[in-house]
C-alpha cells in the first residue's frame, strides 16, 4: 500500500488534533474527497485537515477484470485497513464501492446529498443507444450493465473496461479505438466537469443503477465522537433513507452472490419506492419495485431481495456465472 499526502496550512496549535482523511488517488476520488474538505472548512474554519492517498487492489490492477481481483470491496480494503488503524480517521468513499456489510469497529458516519444516480451513454460517433449498429462494441467494466445491455440490444458485444474515467473516456473517443460506445455514471461525469461527452442518459427503467450509485460514504471509527460530531451537518436523511434500503437488498442477497445487482430508492414524504434487479446466468433478468414506511428501510430492502431470490427463475442466481463480459 502507497500512502502519499497533502497537508493543509497548520491553523492549530500542535495540540489540537488533526483530522486526516483517507481516500483513493483517482482524479474523481480526490475530486469528492477534497468536496468533503471544503464543506467541513466552511463550518470549521480554524479545523486542520489531511488528505491522505491510499492506492487500493482496484487501483494498481487496472488491467484484470473485477470479478477476478474480488468485485465490490477492491477500492476500499487498504482504505478501511488504515482507518481501523488509525492510519486515517475519515475515509471518503464512492458508496457504490462499500460492501454492504462493513468491516467490523467501522461504520458510516455520514451519507452526503446524492448526485444524479443515472448512467450515461458515451459514443464515439454521437449515437443513442438504439442507434448504435447492429453488433456495436460498448464497453463496461459492471456485469450490471452488461446484463441490462443485453436485454436492450442482444445483438451488441458487451466487453470489458477498466480505468479511470479520463482513461475510460479516451478510449471510447479514439477514432481509431475498439469501442464503439462506453457506458458510465453520470456522477462521476458531473463531478469532474465531463458531462459534456454525454450522448444519452439511460433512464433508469431501463438501466437501473447500482446500489449507492451517486452517493458518498463518509465511514469512520464507532467509537469516534469527534469525527462524528464534526461531520453530522454534512448528512443527509432522504438520500440515507435510500441507500439504507438499496445496501440493505444487497445485503440480504449474500456477500457471495456473484449475479449482477442493481438497486434504487426514492423518498417520497414518509414512504421509500426501492426498484431492484438481478440477473439470471441464462441472461434473464429479474426485477421488481415494493414500497414502504422509511422506518423500514432495511426489511424494504431485505423483503424485495427475498421476493425476487424466490422467483423460480432466480434458481442458481447465487452461485452462478455473472453477466457475460467479453474479453
Amino acid at each position: 500500500m502507497t500512502i502519499t499526502s497533502t497537508v493543509a496550512p497548520n491553523f492549530l496549535s500542535p495540540s489540537t488534533r488533526t483530522l486526516v482523511v483517507g481516500t483513493r488517488g483517482s482524479a474523481l476520488a480526490l475530486r469528492q474527497s477534497h468536496a468533503i474538505v471544503t464543506s467541513l472548512r466552511r463550518r470549521h474554519p480554524d479545523l486542520a485537515i489531511i488528505v491522505r492517498e491510499i492506492h487500493t487492489t482496484g487501483d494498481l490492477d487496472q488491467g484484470s477484470s473485477l470479478r477476478v481481483i474480488g468485485g465490490q470491496g477492491v477500492f476500499v480494503k487498504e482504505i478501511e485497513d488504515a482507518l481501523a488503524r488509525g492510519t486515517i480517521d475519515l475515509a471518503v468513499h464512492s458508496l457504490k464501492d462499500l460492501p454492504a456489510r462493513l468491516s467490523d469497529g467501522l461504520e458510516l458516519g455520514a451519507i452526503p446529498r446524492r448526485e444524479d444516480v443515472h448512467d450515461a451513454l458515451i459514443a464515439r460517433a454521437g449515437q443513442r443507444l438504439a442507434q448504435l449498429p447492429l453488433g456495436a462494441v460498448v464497453g463496461t467494466g459492471a456485469a450490471r450493465r452488461a446484463a441490462q445491455l443485453c436485454v436492450l440490444r442482444p445483438d451488441l458485444r458487451v466487453v470489458d473496461l477498466r480505468g479511470n474515467v479520463d482513461t475510460r473516456l479516451r478510449k471510447a473517443l479514439d477514432p481509431y479505438g475498439p469501442y464503439d460506445a462506453i457506458v458510465l455514471a453520470v456522477a462521476g461525469l458531473k463531478r469532474l466537469r465531463r458531462s459534456g461527452s454525454i450522448t444519452e442518459i439511460l433512464p433508469t427503467e431501463t438501466m437501473l443503477p447500482a446500489p449507492g450509485q451517486g452517493a458518498l460514504g463518509l465511514q469512520i471509527r464507532a467509537d469516534d465522537a469527534w469525527v462524528r460530531d464534526l461531520i453530522a451537518p454534512l448528512h443527509h436523511r432522504p438520500t440515507a433513507l435510500a441507500v439504507t434500503a438499496e445496501r440493505a437488498f444487497l445485503a440480504a442477497l449474500g456477500v457471495g452472490c456473484q449475479a449482477p445487482v442493481a438497486a434504487w430508492a426514492r423518498v417520497h414524504g414518509g414512504s421509500i419506492w426501492l426498484h431492484g434487479l438481478i440477473a439470471h446466468p441464462n441472461g434473464a433478468v429479474i426485477r421488481q419495485m415494493i414500497h414502504g414506511h422509511t422506518e423500514e428501510a432495511i426489511g424494504i430492502g431485505t423483503s424485495l431481495a427475498q421476493t425476487l431470490l424466490a422467483n423460480p427463475t432466480a434458481d442458481g442466481v447465487r452461485d452462478g456465472p455473472t453477466a457475460p463480459l467479453l474479453g
